[in-house]
């Protein structure tokens, strides 16, 4: 599970020009605004996510007139979200350790979502009728859930030197297609859903014949792609129909997720379409700063994409994280 809410150190402060109130404390690989003077390096702090979804809580107050939210899917609280204040580009809320007594007894790197009560921020991915849950995801389904790379900077250093690829981060909702022992099944994110043609985490099987293709291909795979299109997230793509762009494929059989060059084999037997690959390389050098600015851009449509997805060549999952567009993220409106 995402860490949403953790003990972190400060790694350095660096002045906002123009600013008598306000600095930037760095932490891990993140920048966040926090008053003047509240921190020196080396200070530990509770550093919350952007995306975690805060109780009401007085130490939380402050956040009122920008960050409240209450809606039937979150409930009641403070959502943290990327912002920019003075100019300085601010990606989580982080405050003094002192603040909080009942994380007593936790260290630095230490997960402390739950003791805090934070939830992540929930947003509907989908306005259409995604379909009938008939149960949870089965056991073995992988989700998928890209973590991002502030948060495992020494992902760098892992896939450093090694065979690479980079693909365009879909604005989509997350489609499971699974073929086990002869059986076909369709899962979102969580749930495992009623095969129905007019669900939505259906519709790939029924786009693109999967049921026949499948049971011709006769292997147990899962395939995980990202559904875009009408009603589902923004639409950034503006696509008239849906499309499953696929991103994983798992060998079912042997538990492991297949090379990027056999995946892109597998969906060209079965019709399917794959995320845009972006480049490929045979020796990874990219620093964060680089990729921060090589997620920015833009899809066909014009609109802001919303960032890229880095993997080992080879081994996809032994090395996999996301690098999100800042500037699609400061335009979010919910």
């Amino acid at each position: 599970m995402r860490a949403l809410v953790s003990i972190r150190r400060v790694k350095a402060i660096t002045a906002i020009p123009d600013s008598d109130f306000l600095e930037a404390a760095h932490i891990m690989g993140w920048t966040c605004v926090v008053k003047k003077g509240e921190f020196r390096e080396g200070d530990l702090g509770v550093y919350f996510e952007v995306d975690s979804f805060l109780p009401v809580d007085p130490r939380y107050e402050f956040l009122r007139s920008s960050s409240y939210r209450e809606n039937s899917d979150n409930g009641k609280g403070f959502r943290i979200r990327t912002a920019k204040m003075r100019g300085q580009l601010s990606q989580g809320l982080f405050l003094p350790l002192a603040a909080f007594p009942e994380l007593e007894g936790f260290h630095e790197g230490d997960d402390v979502t739950e003791k805090l009560g934070v939830k992540k921020w929930y947003i509907p991915e989908t306005s259409s009728a995604g379909g009938t849950i008939i149960g949870d995801r089965p056991n073995g389904i992988p989700a998928s859930d890209e973590i991002r790379i502030q948060s495992a900077l020494e992902l760098l250093d892992e896939l450093r030197g090694k065979p690479y690829y980079i693909t365009t981060k879909m604005d989509g909702t997350s489609g499971i297609v699974y073929y086990i022992d002869k059986k076909i099944g369709c899962c979102s994110r969580n749930k495992e859903i009623k095969d129905e043609a007019d669900s939505l985490y259906w519709a790939p099987v029924y786009q693109y014949g999967l049921k026949e293709k499948l049971e011709k291909y006769g292997k147990n795979i899962v395939l995980t792609g990202e559904i875009c299109g009408p009603g589902i997230q923004r639409n950034r793509l503006r696509l008239s129909a849906p499309v499953w762009y696929v991103f994983d494929i798992k060998d079912w059989d042997s538990g492991s997720y297949v090379p990027y060059d056999r995946m892109i084999e597998i969906c060209g037997e079965l019709g399917l379409p794959v995320v845009p690959l972006e480049e490929r390389g045979d020796s990874f050098a990219y620093t964060l700063e680089e990729l921060l600015e090589k997620a920015r851009g833009k899809y066909p449509s014009g609109l802001d994409k919303e960032g890229i997805v880095v993997r080992d060549l080879m081994s996809p999952k032994a090395v996999s994280f996301k690098v999100l567009n800042n500037d699609a993220l400061l335009k979010e409106k919910e």
